[in-house]
């Protein structure tokens, strides 16, 4: 199955308008939606649709669509939402009006130093979110960088062939190449990958920029074939450059910086994440922990003012931060092993945005006025109405709700959920909330 221009999705919510490509597992459209606003809807093409073990292809889309989802940094391609069309699962994205890496080079000639290493240090921090939300990309190349029209802004695209990964674990991966970025480990299915695979292809990346040339191919330089320095092609090229890319294209895995942080040092490049501007207001709270968990997203939706996306925001970052092996669910153990500085970020944003109306920190102080007690504390907040817990569904997302009636960590409390719907906001279980109140004090919110 494949679309044709003038072909409607969801209703006539999109309209398909052009393919755009075709990969080895996705085909991508340009579409408009029903606001005349330019989309890219990607799916799987129809070589994969005809395939036995679709199914499982539709699922491992799916897993990775959801985690890309999560990746929110202004460097990666943004993903609106994820539908289902027919039998196939769909992802739509911002269309990024603009050329790639690759056609700016081949057009303009070799990029000078400066204006390749902006590039590269943006795109890198964007690397380090995804790596940080346990995704590797796999198929970094100047095609799959995007340059914003007018601006001097990269955008990485095209997560097609995107997988998870753990450390030091070996996993089977789909061999799909891009020859001269693609390392070595990239070609034996079997073989270990972290996220020294991507700096690789990152560092390939920045060598094509500055000569102009496709890098020799990994399994060349495997069999004695010797990588010629991208210095000796390019005279203008620093040192220090020199020998970061040759560092970073290293054949054996063990022998690169095993971190996108570590190669962007060896440029001078030290990452910095700032904070992204709303409409109405910035904050300069860090967006990146000492732990690499990036608050991008929550940032965004708090400065949109979407209370709900927040709210679930929060609480799937508490559970991913306590509990990062163990499971899904908050326990007051768990609860105690949050650090001050990831809990301080998110009071912070909650704060800034709520102009002091919600977040961990105003809720504590009603948490000591009541000295401790939960029903006077839950009445005080809005989450008990007539001495009755009310339900997810009668929570006030707004600034018209009471003070300290957000965040609503939903895992603290023991929300179930079931059919589209949240159970009864108190379970019974009190050492919960205890452990927050107590951790919050600790870390002197």
């Amino acid at each position: 199955m494949a679309w044709v221009s003038g072909q409607q999705l969801q209703g006539g919510k999109y309209v398909i308008e052009q393919e755009l490509g075709k990969g080895g597992f996705g085909i991508t459209y340009r579409a408009k939606d029903n606001n005349g606003r330019l989309v890219v809807i990607k799916t799987l093409n129809e070589q994969v649709q005809h395939r036995p073990d679709f199914a499982k292809f539709q699922q491992d889309f799916l897993n990775e669509a959801i985690k890309l989802a999560k990746c929110s940094h202004p460097h990666i391609v943004r993903m609106d939402e994820v539908i289902h069309e027919d039998v196939l699962w769909c992802m739509v994205m911002e269309y990024i009006d603009g050329e790639d890496l690759a056609s700016l080079v081949e057009n303009q000639g070799i990029l000078s130093e400066a204006e390749a290493l902006r590039y590269i240090q943006q795109i890198g921090e964007a690397l380090i979110v995804v790596h940080n939300h346990g995704l590797l990309h796999r198929d970094i190349k100047p095609q799959n960088i995007m340059l914003r029209s007018g601006k001097s802004e990269a955008v990485l695209i095209d997560f097609g062939i995107a997988r998870d990964f753990s450390p030091n674990l070996t996993q089977t991966h789909t061999e799909l190449l891009s020859p001269g970025f693609s390392p070595i480990e990239q070609y034996d299915q079997r073989a270990k990958r972290g996220a020294y695979t991507d700096v690789y292809a990152l560092a390939a990346t920045l060598y094509s920029m500055l000569t102009e040339e496709v890098p020799t191919i990994s399994p060349i330089r495997a069999i004695g074939t010797q990588l010629t320095a991208p210095k000796e092609i390019n005279f203008s090229i620093s040192d220090r450059v020199n020998q970061a890319i040759l560092k970073g294209m290293e054949l054996k895995p063990e022998n690169r910086p095993q971190s996108v942080q570590e190669w962007l040092k060896l440029l001078d490049l030290n990452p910095t994440i700032p904070a992204i501007p709303s409409s109405t207001k910035t904050t300069s709270v860090p967006l990146i922990s000492s732990l690499n968990f990036d608050y991008y997203k929550l940032q965004n939706l708090l400065a949109d003012g979407n209370w709900i996306g927040a709210n679930i925001e929060t609480s799937n970052l508490l559970v991913s931060i306590a509990c990062p092996r163990n499971g899904r669910w908050l326990d007051s153990e768990s609860i105690k092993r949050i650090p001050c500085e990831d809990l301080r970020i998110i009071d912070q944003l909650w704060i800034h945005y709520s102009n002091g109306l919600f977040g961990f920190s105003v809720q504590n102080l009603i948490w000591q006025r009541v000295k401790g007690n939960v029903n006077e504390f839950g009445n005080s907040v809005g989450w008990r109405v007539n001495k009755s817990w009310i339900k997810y569904s009668q929570f006030t997302f707004s600034l018209d709700a009471s003070k300290g009636h957000l965040p609503a960590y939903l895992e603290f409390l023991g929300f179930v959920w079931k059919s589209g719907w949240f159970g009864n906001y108190w379970d019974g279980d009190l050492s919960r909330v205890y452990a927050l109140a107590s951790r919050v004090r600790q870390c002197n919110l």
